[in-house]
């Protein structure tokens, strides 16, 4: 078939307004989060999916380091530069909420056909709530147990793991074995938010909080893990070791108890050379409330975005995955209603269905806007104390002079 030269221009020309129309009609959508910096995640890898099937939609993505994407964010907000969606450490997420910086979506989720509110941990659930408004979502969560050798129990005639501090206190003094290297149990009480994120809880189970850190069981178990570090029981490591590095005692055997979270059951069950598992966190006494740390991130959508119902389809986008990010990422979904999936490793499966029960009892760190002071103050005292600068209700009555001047008291 032949095209006269008039004909011919006037397809081209057609065709260049239908090429064009779709490009005009598209738009742009920026995503930060920290996955992507050192391996694959939840975000660039769902934002590349979500890209790939909306032609009205381009989502740029945008990893940043961890220590990075706060500072970045406030930044770009400030100048009009920020991200349409970003994720953030949950306890992170109350400083641009309690800002203005997160757009309001109560309404949106209400409408949704896609998420549910009810679905989700009341713990991640809170960290994205401020004022009584929901300003973002979980993107997933963690928490932490006590992980415990059972060969090393055996031999040292223990059955079950232990219920309280005290009894972790008793275990540790029989599980210890200089000769063999092995300490009663290792935990991290470093200064920085690992040493808070395994101190919180205890002050939450002894009926404190982020308001009210100076309890008497608080100090109670200060006083216990003080004595685990003086008699050897533990490691005096413990004070500066991380959660991965303290946890790969445990893993090597030079340990018999570990406090860590759901992140080590792949590398526990590749390196561990013995008969593990894992129960929830000890309480205080057994008629205490239990409580357990809150790990992971949220998502939010920035309120200066200029397309907030793309975005929030792009967000719905995110949760209609969730069932994915276990068996894909290893993270644990914040939600109840999401079934984790039955690996066919024994020690696996038990480990996950306890940590999915520890998440009913996890609390948010905050939420608060100057969350970060507060935790200094946290690991600060938990440090004068494990080291014997103070003792253990001085150092906690020190951090609640900081705290009320941070909350106004």
């Amino acid at each position: 078939m032949q095209f006269t030269k008039l004909g011919l221009l006037a397809g081209l020309a057609f065709g260049a307004l239908v090429a064009a129309t779709p490009a005009q009609a598209q738009v742009t959508l920026k995503v930060w989060s920290i996955d992507g910096v050192d391996r694959p995640g939840i975000a660039d890898t769902y934002s590349k999916e979500f890209d790939d099937a909306n032609e009205d939609i381009v989502v740029e993505y945008r990893a940043i380091p961890f220590d990075e994407i706060v500072n970045e964010t406030l930044r770009a907000f400030a100048t009009g530069n920020a991200p349409d969606i970003v994720s953030f450490d949950n306890p992170d997420f109350a400083l641009f909420s309690s800002r203005g910086a997160m757009l309001d979506i109560t309404d949106r989720v209400a409408n949704s056909e896609i998420i549910s509110q009810a679905d989700y941990f009341e713990g991640p659930l809170n960290s994205v709530t401020w004022d009584g408004k929901l300003y973002g979502l979980p993107k997933y969560t963690d928490t932490i147990g006590i992980f415990y050798n059972k060969d090393l129990f055996a031999k040292a005639g223990l059955s079950e793991p232990p219920k309280t501090w005290t009894e972790v206190a008793d275990y540790a003094e029989k599980l210890t074995d200089p000769a063999s290297n092995v300490y009663g149990i290792t935990f991290s009480a470093r200064a920085g938010e690992e040493g808070t994120f395994q101190f919180l809880p205890i002050i939450q189970m002894s009926g404190g909080g982020a308001d009210k850190v100076n309890t008497e069981g608080a100090a109670q178990v200060l006083d216990i893990w003080k004595s685990l570090i003086d008699n050897g029981y533990a490691s005096r490591d413990v004070l500066s070791l991380g959660q991965w590095d303290s946890t790969g005692v445990f893993n090597s055997g030079n340990a018999a108890m570990a406090i860590s979270g759901p992140w080590e059951i792949d590398r526990m069950v590749e390196d561990a050379q013995f008969d593990w598992g894992v129960a929830l966190l000890p309480t205080i006494t057994e008629a205490d409330q239990k409580s357990s740390a809150l790990g992971g991130f949220n998502w939010g959508i920035m309120a200066n975005t200029q397309h907030p119902d793309e975005a929030f389809r792009l967000l719905e986008y995110f949760v209609d995955q969730e069932d994915r990010i276990f068996p894909e990422f290893g993270n644990l979904p914040a939600r109840g209603d999401i079934e984790l999936p039955v690996t066919g490793e024994a020690k696996k499966d038990a480990a996950l269905v306890v940590f999915q029960e520890q998440l009913q009892y996890a609390q948010p760190r905050g939420p608060h806007p100057e969350w970060q002071k507060i935790s200094k103050a946290i690991y600060d005292a938990e440090q004068q104390a494990l080291t014997g600068q103070m003792s253990s209700m001085d150092a906690l009555n020190q951090a609640q002079a900081t705290i009320d001047t941070i909350f106004g008291n």
